[in-house]
């Protein structure tokens, strides 16, 4: 790295804010620190955690983090480490078991988009309409084109496990980072695939209403990543056996910063304290 270096920022991360410009613009927050990654890229960095990890709910002094920052009680409790976050077909607001009904209410039982996107190949996907395109960004999908509007979080995941018996819904991440994707004619794909479940559809709007399914009629969106250079060979690392990581960084894609010496999921680290130090 040389023999001068600039600490920059002390950090408690969570993951990258993002900004949908050509190209994906990123940002690292925490607390009153804002670091513009964008400008890092082709500079040697490191990351070194300081052995502290805090709860992102809570902020708890943990030893452990569970789903992406949590301590194991709020993993436990909070509504958003539930299994129906994963799976939301497997919503039980309607049980009266939701952990906190307001959160459902405000988070689940809102309009949510099904979508397609080119990430790896051609997958299926929802989120909440305000996610869009953040949660695009975080797949690191190369094209995006929504399908379909209705009227909750259960309802999409019921409808996405009827289309995924026809299209992926996953990413291999390795492809991804390696940008190992070729264009895809996604509003092709979308009228297949409505053909195909057409009686799924078909079945929903039975038991949800016949406006709660809206068809959506938009161009895809085409991301372009800041990444100077793909690596060939994905290697990953991480705080917990790598406590200490340094590199150039060439590029960032999705929620990874991908470096000379391998990738780092910043979003995997919610809640660690690191030291961000950069050459000058």
């Amino acid at each position: 790295m040389g023999q001068h270096r600039k600490y920059m920022k002390t950090l408690n991360l969570r993951k990258m804010k993002s900004e949908l410009v050509s190209p994906v613009k990123y940002q690292l927050v925490s607390d009153d620190n804002q670091v513009d990654m964008n400008k890092l890229i082709g500079h040697t960095i490191r990351i070194r955690h300081t052995g502290e990890i805090n709860c992102v709910a809570c902020g708890r002094r943990i030893n452990k983090s569970f789903n992406q920052g949590y301590c194991y009680p709020c993993f436990k409790k909070l509504p958003e480490c539930d299994i129906c976050i994963v799976s939301p077909e497997k919503c039980h607001f309607d049980q009266g078991t939701c952990r906190d009904e307001e959160w459902g209410r405000q988070h689940c039982m809102q309009p949510h988009i099904i979508y397609l996107s080119n990430t790896s190949g051609v997958k299926v996907g929802i989120t909440r309409q305000t996610q869009i395109p953040t949660r695009w960004i975080d797949q690191g999908a190369v094209q995006a084109l929504p399908i379909l509007q209705v009227a909750s979080r259960y309802q999409s995941g019921l409808l996405e496990v009827a289309f995924k018996q026809h299209v992926a819904d996953k990413t291999n991440w390795r492809r991804m980072l390696k940008n190992d994707t070729e264009e895809i004619d996604l509003p092709m794909m979308r009228d297949r695939l409505l053909e195909l479940c057409a009686s799924e559809i078909s079945q929903s709007q039975q038991q949800f209403g016949e406006d709660s399914i809206e068809f959506l009629d938009q161009a895809a969106t085409t991301l372009d990543y800041p990444v100077e250079h793909y690596p060939q060979k994905v290697t990953s690392m991480n705080l917990d056996k790598t406590p200490e990581i340094s590199g150039k960084l060439e590029g960032i894609k999705g929620q990874y910063l991908l470096l000379d010496t391998g990738v780092i999921n910043i979003r995997r680290h919610g809640g660690y304290q690191v030291e961000l130090e950069t050459e000058d």
